[in-house]
Parts: C-alpha cells; structure tokens; sequence
C-alpha cells in the first residue's frame, strides 16, 4: 500500500464514528537476524473502546546491527519518518472529522510509540531521554514501555 491508501484507509475508519476518541500510533520494533536486522514500523489508527484500523511497513537492513545504540535510534528515525508523511494537511483533514464532535466528547491525538523502557533492569533505559526529545520536537506524543503497545508488541509480532 502507498501512504495515500494508509491515509485513506485511516480516515475510512474515522468517518464510520466520528465522535469517537481516536489516537494515531505509530511505533517501530526491530530483530536481529543471522543475516540481516528486520525493521516494523506500525500504524494504528484506534477508537478507544471500540476497535483499530493497523497496517505495518517493513525494512530490511542486509546486515546484523548489533549496538543497541544504533538500533534504536534507527528505530526512532524509521517512526519519524512515517510520522513526517502526516502533515499538517493530513493532519487537519483527520481533525476535521472529529471537530464537529469535539463537544460531545470525540478527540484527536498521534502518538510515538518507542519500545524502549526506563526500568532499572532494562537495557534501554539510557536512551530514553534522547529518544523521547526526538519525538517530541516532531510534535507527537511519545510513549515508552509498558504504553508503547504498537511498537513493543504490535510491530514486534512481525519482527520474527
């Protein structure tokens, strides 16, 4: 699928309900293989409560990317990358389906989801901070573990 039937697919979803309370994810997962590193990039378009609309992009890098490091910043750039395609056309013509609403409860948000956690005993946590400012200077909402479903376990799903 090209990113305009994404786009179209997504605000299909939208006009079935519009009052709903809708949040754009996208999140990136990554695995290493014996020849390669297999990159997941989700989509996911959700109506709280009441279902989601997903699609995954693929990238393959033909080599084993070892430094956790460079992993996940690769990560971070591959969901900036898909988050960049919504512009701010896009981006209002998916707040116009909610505007009319907005009084009855119906909202609009985009998400980062980033699969790395701040936990003492995870290997990501020294990442965090970079990662999450990255996001937020593109103007979504970032998200780590255990909030970051469609990175951690979305995306992760494929990774295998």
């Amino acid at each position: 699928m090209t990113f305009d039937d994404v786009f179209e697919r997504i605000l299909k979803f939208m006009y079935r309900n519009p009052n709903g309370n809708y949040r754009l994810m996208v999140g990136t997962d990554s695995q290493v293989h014996v020849d390669r590193t297999l990159f997941i990039t989700g989509i996911v378009i959700q109506n709280e409560g009441k279902g989601a609309w997903a699609c995954i992009k693929k990238t393959v890098i033909p080599r084993k990317m070892l430094h956790l490091h460079e992993r996940i910043s690769y990560e971070t750039s591959l969901t900036e990358d898909v988050v960049y395609q919504f512009t701010d056309a896009h981006k209002n013509r998916m707040i116009d389906v909610v505007l009319p609403h907005i009084y009855k409860g119906a909202t609009f948000t985009m998400e980062g989801h980033l699969d790395i956690g701040a936990g003492k005993r995870n290997k990501t946590r020294e990442f965090v901070k970079e990662m999450v400012a990255r996001l937020e200077s593109i103007g979504v909402e970032p998200k780590i573990k255990p909030e970051a479903f469609v990175a951690s376990s979305y995306a992760n799903r494929f990774t295998k």
